[in-house]
């Protein structure tokens, strides 16, 4: 394989080499080597990899649908990368089954890492963020779905950047150094986040673009018949009852603001 592969692009994350999570648990760390440059992975110049991030309770379409564009990518090959190859929960019951294990997982070009309720748990989880910040390194984009962002906040990545996460909790990205910004997709250098749930599909599509050319993406919007024309207009924290986004948002801060502030006190120095 050939190693000048254009789309090689290393994201290097905060404190890389160190992994810090303030839970009762030993911490994996990075094989320090000879303290050089990480070195850029060979990749088949003709093969795109792709790594799609598993973890329990994670939100089944953040991951799906960017799956059915990503997979339809000319020389997309593509993998479901977890703990272990036991069938992982969703938030909605349906389990998916994973194809590698973090630790025999080769280098992808890309991640895309999901959000749900699971991924606040995911980021203050060792193994994943371990994970996450080895991939990271070698990966051309590092990408995420809805508050998957929380993960690769958790990871270092996003400190400095400006970056999009599910309206409710976008807020509390700040924590980790981010900014938050109110764009549907949001790309900063090789970071590329998306806002909530069905955001994925159009940071995909987006993807496809810049991965094989907008004429193969828009034909795979075409293959999927991606056109939406919901039957009301609700689906956006700009238009929707101000009393209700911001209960709703507080009540996201009430959930899960504990387990972010953990997860950022171990990246914020």
């Amino acid at each position: 394989m050939s190693s000048e592969n254009p789309r090689v692009r290393a994201v290097h994350p905060v404190d890389a080499r160190v992994v810090e999570v303030p839970i009762d648990t030993e911490v994996p760390t990075a094989d320090p080597g000879d303290g050089s440059e990480p070195v850029t992975p060979e990749h088949d110049p003709d093969e795109i990899r792709i790594s799609f991030l598993l973890f329990p309770h994670l939100t089944q379409l953040d991951l799906t649908g960017p799956a059915q564009v990503l997979s339809r990518v000319p020389g997309a090959r593509v993998e479901y990368v977890a703990a272990s190859l036991d069938p992982v929960p969703s938030d909605c019951g349906l389990a998916l089954v994973p194809t590698v294990t973090f630790a025999d997982a080769g280098p992808a070009d890309v991640l895309v890492v999901p959000g749900g309720d699971g991924s606040f748990d995911a980021m203050l989880d060792p193994e994943v963020i371990a994970f996450v910040r080895r991939e990271a390194e070698r990966a051309t984009w590092v990408t995420s779905v809805c508050t998957g962002a929380f993960v690769l906040g958790a990871a270092g990545l996003l400190a400095g950047k400006r970056a999009t996460t599910h309206w409710a909790s976008k807020p509390m990205l700040a924590a980790f150094g981010a900014q938050p910004v109110e764009d549907r997709v949001v790309d900063d250098g090789a970071i590329v986040t998306a806002a909530g749930v069905s955001a994925g599909i159009d940071m995909a599509l987006w993807l496809a673009s810049e991965l094989a050319g907008q004429p193969a993406a828009e034909a795979i919007q075409l293959q999927i018949e991606y056109d939406p024309q919901p039957p009301f207009d609700a689906g956006s924290a700009v238009r929707a009852d101000t009393r209700v986004v911001t209960e709703a948002r507080v009540a996201a801060e009430d959930a899960r603001g504990d387990r972010v502030a953990r997860a950022a006190a171990a990246v914020i120095r």
